[in-house]
């Protein structure tokens, strides 16, 4: 590229200024009358007309518990019956339950953990740091176990 080739991106005009006058005389190009005839014209584009006749409160109807609730972590759901790989006699905790491979990490972290009672238990465990349901703590107890 060569100096004498040089050209400006952006043509040499200034808007045109209108109803200032001069020329034009009466309506100054402006119309008759009218919204966009008058001096500090500004409409609103047609699609915020659109949303500003949605409702107000949107997205809390159908799942608001979601987006209200959702620093909540819940914890992981166990059955009684996935406790009896575990050997006699072990504490059942997030940590254990981790390593016997029952339970994935989050976060690379051991979850919360709830023990349900569904299913049998026959082996004498401790449960430790884990939320237990009542059927759950029943069944635990019965089988000779506990829960702290």
């Amino acid at each position: 590229m060569q100096l004498h080739e040089l050209q400006p991106t952006t043509a040499r005009k200034s808007a045109k200024r209108i109803g200032r006058g001069g020329k034009r005389g009466k309506t100054s190009g402006r119309g008759h009358k009218g919204q966009k005839a008058r001096a500090g014209n500004s409409t609103r584009p047609e699609m915020r007309e659109q949303i500003k006749k949605l409702p107000k409160l949107r997205g809390h109807g159908v799942n608001r518990a979601q987006t209200v609730n959702a620093d909540k972590v819940a914890p992981v759901v166990i059955n009684v019956a996935a406790l009896e790989t575990l050997e006699s006699g072990a504490t059942v905790s997030p940590k254990t339950l981790v390593a016997a491979g029952i339970v994935a990490t989050r976060r690379k972290k051991a979850p919360a953990v709830k023990i349900l009672g569904n299913g049998d238990l026959t082996k004498k465990l401790t449960v430790s740091d884990c939320a237990v349901s009542k059927t759950a703590q029943a069944k635990i107890e019965q089988a000779g176990g506990s829960v702290a």
